[in-house]
């Protein structure tokens, strides 16, 4: 059996509703803690020519790691580092050339304070993030990030909530900042993400998913409705191109183009194609990115776009289809 909520179900909901307005306040608060150090940290990240370590413990451990991951994907190199392991040979990770962050609430924790002077000892550059100015971390590092709230999520106020949340928005727009003043741009973040989704959104031009060749359907424009229909069928593009003899665009016929013809005439047998043809159809060049003609489809309710060069000279077609197969969509 499912355990039922103990108790008045729209108190659960109004907890709810309080936790995240206390994260909300808790990152807006961020605002007015950042000063000159935020803008030394996004230079000394620059400046890096070795990697950044990122290291927590604990719940600010998570942290860390997901912004050590953000720093990687967006352009600076970065990893993480336990602590704990630090002190047990993984320091030797870090060289002279890195730049250590520290996360740590408290700044007091144990496993960070006890390795940070051997850090010091190397050269390194550290940023630490606490929700303390006095501690021991934000002392011994060289740049400071305020990340304090003024109190956790938790109705006891203890289990780690708003700080943890405040540190993790604190990382990100220090990340922000840094990809921004790299001029780190999509095509760059494309190549961090060649995998996913994203990376197939970014990095597909319509040249690598149009139709070439004998695939395209195409008839001169003196062709009869049934040349076209012959087309629209053989090639099941649902369309067909038409074009004078330089293959310049004159016009597309599609199935909706034939459903108003026989709407409307009924017998289309003697009627010419250039007469029933939509005229300046929609078009996109080779070297423009799959998502943009996907962006043109749905923004005029099309299913097919010809594909053609600077003369407007046909060169390959595409519909949605082709879109959804290789995954754009």
């Amino acid at each position: 059996m499912i355990a039922k909520i103990n108790g008045d179900r729209a108190l659960a909901l109004a907890l709810a509703r309080n936790v995240l307005q206390i994260e909300a306040d808790a990152v807006r608060g961020l605002t007015e803690l950042l000063d000159d150090n935020f803008s030394n940290a996004v230079e000394t990240l620059l400046d890096c020519r070795g990697r950044v370590v990122v290291s927590g413990i604990g719940k600010s451990g998570h942290v860390a790691r997901k912004f050590a991951a953000t720093l990687a994907s967006t352009g600076t190199p970065a990893f993480f580092v336990h602590p704990a392991e630090a002190s047990h040979g993984d320091l030797g990770m870090v060289t002279s050339d890195d730049v250590f962050i520290a996360l740590s609430n408290s700044g007091e924790t144990e496993e960070l304070v006890a390795i940070l002077p051997l850090i010091k000892r190397l050269g390194a550059k550290l940023i630490a993030i606490t929700g303390r100015p006095d501690s021991s971390l934000a002392e011994l590092a060289d740049m400071h990030l305020n990340a304090r709230v003024e109190k956790e999520a938790c109705p006891m106020n203890l289990a780690p909530t708003a700080s943890t949340t405040a540190a993790l928005a604190m990382g990100d727009a220090l990340a922000v900042a840094v990809l921004d003043a790299r001029g780190f741009g999509p095509d760059d973040f494309a190549r961090s993400h060649p995998g996913g989704a994203l990376g197939r959104r970014l990095l597909t031009y319509v040249c690598d998913v149009m139709r070439v060749g004998d695939e395209v359907p195409v008839v001169p424009l003196d062709s009869t409705i049934s040349d076209a229909l012959f087309q629209i069928t053989d090639k099941r593009m649902g369309m067909t191109a038409v074009v004078n003899g330089n293959r310049h665009v004159e016009g597309i016929f599609t199935d909706g183009d034939l459903r108003r013809v026989l709407q409307r005439d009924g017998d289309f047998r003697s009627l010419k194609l250039a007469d029933v043809m939509t005229r300046n159809p929609r078009t996109i060049g080779p070297d423009h990115l799959a998502v943009e003609a996907v962006e043109l489809m749905e923004r005029y309710r099309i299913n097919q776009m010809l594909v053609v060069d600077a003369d407007s000279t046909l060169i390959g077609a595409l519909n949605m289809h082709d879109l959804f197969s290789k995954k754009v969509i």
